[in-house]
């Protein structure tokens, strides 16, 4: 796991356009935290909670949601990328978020992001990154997101 890249000023956001930044530490991918997030969401489908069923289907086991995937970024960008000094910051939104492939329980997935533009945005500056899951030992990424988030300084 690499060094978390801070950023103090939007400055230095402006700066970091185009750096690879991480990649985050590795985050395993139990059953429980399947199952917890199908109780947060009511997405109770088999492929996800029913390991018994799910070992016969199209994955042979289950796998994690695609919007479970997607809700660990606040838990892995901070490794990968933090922005301090701000008086706020806020998730303002995704672009685009794609799953090109499924999260079989047990998976190890980890993150990397880009940012990709800084712009002037309601008295702050408006920061758009692109963040890639990945799964360890998968061919392609478990999820690549287009996030936009606000920081003030």
């Amino acid at each position: 796991m690499a060094e978390p890249r801070i950023f103090t000023s939007a400055e230095e956001l402006r700066a970091g356009v185009g750096e690879p930044l991480g990649p985050s530490a590795w985050l395993e991918i139990d059953q429980k935290r399947i199952d917890l997030f199908a109780d947060a969401t009511g997405d109770h489908q088999w492929i996800h909670v029913d390991p018994e069923r799910a070992a016969s289907g199209p994955f042979g086991t289950t796998i994690a949601h695609g919007y479970l995937t997607l809700a660990l970024m606040p838990s892995l960008v901070p490794q990968v990328m933090r922005v301090e000094g701000m008086r706020m910051g806020i998730n303002y939104g995704v672009d685009k978020v794609r799953f090109p492939a499924p999260v079989p329980v047990g998976s190890l997935l980890r993150a990397t992001a880009v940012i990709t533009a800084v712009t002037e945005a309601g008295g702050g500056v408006q920061v758009a990154a692109t963040v890639t899951i990945e799964r360890e030992g998968g061919e392609k990424p478990v999820c690549v997101a287009e996030t936009v988030s606000r920081y003030y300084f």
